[in-house]
């Protein structure tokens, strides 16, 4: 879980409040549509190596800004519970 709460930080900031919830989720689908349009204005060039580069690239951030949503999500609705409990 650590390793979640290290790779997406925005996402286990717990706030009860939509609105907190709804701020996330916007700058997750912001970061995807400007990574999106910056990869798509690169691969104008039309160099095939660059461009399989670029796939593979935008691949991984649709993934990354998918999984932050989903665990934004998950945390605002307690499903995923958050530090502070001592398992002993």
């Amino acid at each position: 879980m650590d390793f979640l709460k290290k790779l997406f930080p925005l996402s286990f900031k717990k706030s009860s409040e939509v609105s907190d919830l709804v701020k996330r989720i916007v700058i997750y689908v912001v970061a995807l549509i400007v990574a999106t349009l910056a990869m798509s204005l690169i691969g104008l060039a039309g160099i095939p190596v660059l461009n399989i580069l670029l796939g593979l690239i935008g691949w991984l951030v649709d993934i990354y800004c998918t999984a932050g949503v989903v665990l934004a999500i998950l945390v605002h609705c307690n499903v995923i519970k958050l530090g502070g409990e001592n398992n002993n």
